[in-house]
């Protein structure tokens, strides 16, 4: 069975909860006649519930942008599996490149994060990728491999068949500049490579694997037609109803 393309949004740190209400209706409207992809948006945590609720009769996804390891506890400030789950999240993030580099986020803590979610019936997406001077140095695809066997490499394929990854490059990630659809591919391939060697070949086919690094109208068609890419994880371009609708409806323009 082919793979179905997913489209998501991570909205960051940004906009108050009205403007995640606003921004989410926007998306509701544009999006009317149900896309020929899955769609999900990743709001701040107190942008949840407004999305959740203008977008309960839609078929696209609310998920966390992070979650804690533990499910409750004394952890100030944390947000829990349960937590998003009962606020109505499908998804969460887990291991994105802001995380790794600004909270110091170790493989064993994201490993632990994944189960976490994988126990409160939440689909993690995990992110890998490279910063700029790994590229260059010629070890981009060594650090991905290291980085999903320290997230994923401790996981069932039942386990596995859960999981969403997401490549993302450090050096493309807000900074206008993107890998070429050849350059994303070659890593894709590399990513579907080491899954089906860790567990198997059928793992390996049906793992959904999608491409982050300043994803805009303009660009993603020419991205999705690589084999091994099967969606986008869309930063500053959802912040806005219309471009990122342009996006998700990349094959009706195609």
């Amino acid at each position: 069975m082919a793979r179905k393309p997913l489209i998501a949004g991570n909205w960051k740190m940004n906009g108050t909860p009205a403007d995640g209400a606003e921004l989410a209706r926007g998306l509701r409207d544009l999006l009317l006649d149900p896309p020929a992809v899955d769609v999900a948006v990743f709001p701040p945590f107190l942008s949840i519930g407004p999305a959740v609720d203008a977008l309960k009769a839609t078929s696209v996804v609310v998920g966390g942008q992070d979650l804690h390891a533990e499910a409750k506890g004394a952890y100030t400030g944390n947000v829990s599996g349960p937590m998003l789950k009962a606020a109505g999240c499908g998804s969460v993030l887990i291991g994105h490149s802001e995380r790794r580099t600004y909270e110091k986020e170790s493989g064993e803590l994201l490993a632990a994060k994944v189960r976490a979610a994988l126990a409160a019936e939440l689909t993690p997406i995990f992110c890998c990728g490279e910063t700029l001077e790994q590229r260059d140095a010629g070890k981009a695809l060594d650090v991905v491999r290291t980085q999903l066997g320290e997230g994923l490499g401790g996981l069932t394929a039942t386990e596995l068949s859960r999981v969403t990854i997401a490549y993302e490059p450090v050096w493309a990630i807000g900074t206008g500049r993107v890998a070429t659809p050849q350059q994303a591919q070659e890593v894709h391939a590399a990513i579907r490579a080491w899954v089906g060697l860790t567990w198997d070949a059928g793992s390996a086919r049906a793992m959904r694997i999608l491409y982050g690094g300043s994803v805009k109208p303009a660009n993603v068609a020419g991205i999705m037609a690589e084999p091994d890419i099967d969606g986008a994880l869309v930063g500053g371009a959802s912040l806005k109803a219309d471009s990122f609708a342009a996006i998700v409806r990349f094959q009706e323009t195609a």
